[in-house]
């Protein structure tokens, strides 16, 4: 399924779900705040530059605004290969991986990988209105890489569904393991080749000067991330990326519907595979209700483009498109929102991570009423 195809899919289908509550809203304006600002988390290509959705709330010019984000994701993603091994070794208990295992996963047919581990992410932005038009921000962000400890929650969690264990019994809990026996990389990692650190910033401005129709809002939005400190394993490809963004946001009374679209300019990357650069297309489309004055309920799809083509690998999973879907709630104590959200993925389960949490804090003064 094409990008295109799957936004155009969920776009009509929030549309018509929401179509007979909007007939019937009552006549009480309730704010909004957009889609969650949560970011792709996926360990294949975390570190390119991945546009944020847009906020539906505004400030006054000459206004600061700050936010926080933490996402926390679990990564449990292997080639098909890989998979029947470990569940062969299911039966037999538990085991770290050794030499015996690492001979036989370079050993099995055609190209395979597994990856193992947990990060947390956390983002710092600052926002600054210039005038009524233009807004600018910065964020700067940091990782963690982990074994974690939400193992053994999803396992259970798959077990209590009848999911298949995709061989996690087989392997011991909370470890960080990387092994990449591809065309373009072969690489074994156990233990994370860092604990972590700074990454690279990211600056933007956006501007909403459109003339549009009431209860519609329309912006424009660019970006560049950018190297500071060079080439850093699992902390900065090291290149320069830069995208810009479209969104549109329709309000009603208690529901808003919000279609982001973006193209980045990725410019590649050498570990753990030479990546060359490439124009990576996303689309993040959602809902928000407003169940109160204060809370609200958000429900968003990502669709987005991989950063590995066939020169990297012939894997499918590896080269397809990423799909997730996030549910959350945001709620407002007079200038302080604070957001949650639970991210799952969807179709190509090898390449994006099994669950990932986002916590979120904002605060944001002298907010200007919506359409």
């Amino acid at each position: 399924m094409s990008i295109v195809r799957a936004t155009a899919i969920a776009t009509v289908a929030l549309i018509a779900a929401l179509a007979g509550s909007v007939v019937h809203a009552d006549e009480t304006r309730y704010p909004f705040y957009g889609l969650l600002r949560s970011r792709d988390l996926t360990t294949f290509g975390f570190l390119r530059l991945d546009m944020r959705p847009a906020y539906a709330v505004s400030i006054e010019p000459g206004s600061w605004a700050i936010e926080t984000e933490l996402g926390y994701q679990n990564t449990w993603s292997l080639s098909p290969e890989v998979e029947k091994y470990l569940t062969a070794l299911e039966p037999t208990g538990r085991r770290r991986i050794g030499p015996d295992e690492i001979a036989a996963i370079q050993a099995l047919p055609g190209e395979n990988y597994l990856l193992d581990l947990e990060s947390a992410n956390f983002d710092l932005t600052f926002h600054y209105k210039f005038d009524q038009h233009w807004t600018g921000y910065a964020i700067i962000s940091a990782v963690s890489y982990n074994g974690g400890f939400l193992d053994g929650t999803i396992e259970s969690f798959h077990k209590a569904l009848g999911f298949s264990t995709f061989g996690r019994p087989a392997l011991t809990k909370n470890d960080v393991r990387l092994i990449y026996d591809l065309k373009g990389a072969q690489l074994t990692s156990l233990g994370s080749p860092t604990d972590g650190g700074l990454t690279d910033p990211t600056f933007g401005i956006r501007y909403t000067g459109f003339d549009m129709p009431e209860k519609w809002a329309f912006s424009l939005e660019g970006a560049v991330k950018v190297p500071v400190g060079g080439e850093r394993t699992l902390l900065s490809t090291g290149k320069t990326d830069v995208g810009l963004q479209a969104s549109l946001q329709r309000f009603f009374n208690r529901n808003a519907l919000y279609l982001n679209v973006a193209g980045v300019y990725y410019a590649g990357a050498e570990f753990p595979v030479r990546q060359g650069s490439r124009v990576i297309p996303t689309l993040v489309f959602g809902w928000e209700y407003a169940f109160t004055q204060n809370t609200s309920f958000n429900l968003q799809g990502y669709v987005s483009r991989s950063v590995y083509t066939d020169e990297q690998t012939d894997l499918d999973e590896l080269t397809g498109e990423k799909y997730q879907y996030t549910i959350g709630f945001r709620h407002r104590w007079n200038q302080v929102l604070l957001s949650f959200g639970i991210t799952e993925n969807v179709q190509n389960i090898n390449n994006t991570p099994d669950v990932g949490l986002q916590l979120g804090l904002a605060w944001i003064p002298q907010r200007k009423p919506r359409p």
